[in-house]
């Protein structure tokens, strides 16, 4: 039975990290965002799914997976619930945690960068927010980034294999995700990024590895991937780039 994934059409956003793995892995999964309207597009499918009562454990938001009977909501915990059933996840305990958490770190990140453009709410257009917007995104720029960057770097460098990836010696959800998480940044801060990737030389290796994957690479070369826009958690608004 296919997964389905249920997320809004119109924008990468948090339902791409979850793409990236369920094609990575060839999976057959069902992505509501590329139905047409007349058959429930990812609007009115999330909608539906939203309103109904017999959902014991309802999502509160998209995304939100579906396996069968399993409903499981959150980027994050989404992926924890895939990474074994799609070969993207150790096996030793001890280890998945370590890649939930990294993956939870980066799920961090993403908030961080989504509330550059929109650091008072979401609620409001970014015009409506735009002051402080551009101060919010300096402290990110010139702060978050680093830092977190540092960290991601010191992961790599301490894997004890040398794989080039965060952990271990085959790919798991969390390098993807870290794979996505770097395109999106370079979209929207490109400016900053150039100046950055340099001092990261292994988080910028493991993001040309992972775009050269056969199946991420047809991927991201067909269709299937929506596009970067001003609609979703990575923006360009160059002002905001220093």
């Amino acid at each position: 039975m296919a997964y389905e994934l249920y997320y809004w059409p119109g924008i990468q956003g948090r339902g791409e990290f979850i793409r990236l793995a369920l094609e990575e892995a060839g999976a057959d999964y069902i992505d509501t965002a590329r139905k047409p309207e007349s058959e429930g597009d990812g609007a009115t499918a999330i909608t539906a799914f939203l309103e109904r009562e017999d959902i014991a454990c309802p999502p509160f938001a998209p995304p939100f997976l579906r396996d069968g009977s399993i409903v499981v909501g959150q980027t994050a915990n989404i992926l924890l619930y895939l990474g074994p059933r799609l070969g993207l996840a150790p096996s030793d305990e001890v280890k998945r945690l370590w890649v939930h958490q990294i993956q939870l770190t980066i799920a961090d990140v993403v908030g961080e960068a989504h509330d550059t453009h929109h650091p008072i709410s979401g609620e409001l257009y970014y015009e409506d927010q735009k002051a402080e917007a551009m101060r919010r995104a300096g402290h990110f720029r010139q702060d978050r980034i680093p830092k977190y960057f540092a960290w991601f770097e010191r992961i790599l460098a301490r894997n004890p294999i040398d794989s080039g990836l965060l952990t271990g010696a085959t790919v798991t959800y969390a390098d993807l995700s870290l794979f996505q998480l770097v395109d999106g940044l370079l979209y929207a801060f490109p400016r900053r990024m150039r100046q950055v990737l340099p001092e990261v030389p292994r988080i910028a290796a493991l993001h040309h590895t992972i775009a050269q994957r056969p199946r991420i690479r047809a991927y991201l070369a067909s269709n299937r991937r929506t596009p970067f826009n001003e609609q979703g958690i990575f923006r360009h608004y160059p002002e905001l780039d220093g």
